[in-house]
């Protein structure tokens, strides 16, 4: 376990270094423009000559590369927030993104797992069958149509909600005041139809197969009772193919969704990311851009480790 654990942490930073190298080329051949102030021109001008943009791309990628492991420098940003380092620019916006995607976490989970459990219970029933429609219906639909139909319900039929999150100066500089919360709950919906839905299909169907298998037969007939098997065996099983599907979902919320942020001006990573393309803020932009791949590496390698500690008799890396 330990020399699987060690190889896929290893490959998992040989992929984020490749990632990030075809990513670090393809930017930095793009052209460049500096504003129209003189004054900005040569400070931002300097701080490029620094970085060896006028060298070769292997020199620059040197550069960059050394900054990094020496300094913690990603770059700086010229247009997000004027001659801030990119790193911080994204730990400024980690936040709201963290927030909204945990409270549609909370949500979703035990909503997804409990409608996938009942649908399991009530196989091939009506019930099983509006469950199951509903989930291929949520899967299918992109989840910022959901933006679209929940400001449209909520917020220009029912008036319930605000249109997009408030802002920091309205809701007493704190992410956690009430209003502030109050003002969340739209995207944290439109964010937890999909969650929820692919949490009610994969408990459904894990589920399904635990219940029809030999030692579930083999349990009522020592007495024990539909509900009694379903919870003391049952569960424990299809929950060991679930867990890890639950720990990608908490992991990926650091990444948060491009779309929803930018429906309900939600100032997190999502919205960075496509700001910083906008605005052509190659730094900020490179930032984002090994963030994003850091975190889906992550999930991944959790995910397959987790597997090995939740069911023992998995055996990572086993030779056959």
């Amino acid at each position: 376990m330990t020399k699987y654990v060690v190889k896929r942490v290893l490959l998992m930073f040989l992929t984020l270094f490749i990632i990030t190298s075809i990513c670090f080329m393809l930017i930095r051949i793009l052209p460049r423009e500096l504003p129209q102030d003189k004054n900005l021109q040569a400070v931002i001008q300097a701080r490029w000559d620094a970085l060896g943009y006028g060298k070769p791309l292997l020199v620059q990628y040197g550069i960059y590369l050394k900054n990094i492991i020496t300094d913690w420098d990603f770059g700086t940003s010229w247009y997000v927030s004027f001659r801030s380092p990119a790193w911080d620019v994204l730990m400024d916006r980690l936040l709201p993104t963290v927030l909204v995607n945990f409270y549609s976490f909370l949500f979703s989970i035990p909503v997804g797992i409990a409608l996938g459990i009942f649908a399991a219970i009530k196989k091939n029933k009506w019930q099983d069958q509006v469950i199951s429609t509903a989930v291929m219906i949520c899967v299918s639909v992109p989840s910022y149509v959901y933006g679209f139909l929940v400001q449209y319900f909520l917020y220009f039929k029912a008036g319930l909600f605000p249109l997009t999150v408030s802002a920091l100066a309205d809701a007493g500089n704190s992410w956690f005041s009430g209003r502030m919360l109050w003002s969340m709950i739209p995207p944290i919906l439109a964010l937890s139809f999909s969650q929820i839905a692919g949490l009610c299909r994969f408990t459904r169907a894990e589920l399904t197969e635990t219940l029809t298998s030999d030692y579930m037969l083999l349990a009522r007939t020592k007495g024990l009772t539909r509900a009694q098997a379903t919870t003391r065996h049952a569960l424990k099983n299809a929950m060991v193919p679930i867990l890890p599907m639950i720990i990608s979902t908490f992991i990926s919320i650091l990444s948060g969704s491009m779309i929803i942020e930018q429906i309900f001006a939600i100032p997190g990573v999502g919205q960075l990311y496509i700001k910083s393309i906008s605005l052509l803020d190659y730094d900020v932009f490179m930032m984002d851009t090994i963030f994003y791949t850091f975190v889906g590496l992550l999930a991944s390698i959790v995910v397959d480790i987790s597997y090995g500690f939740i069911d023992p008799r998995i055996r990572m890396g086993a030779k056959k």
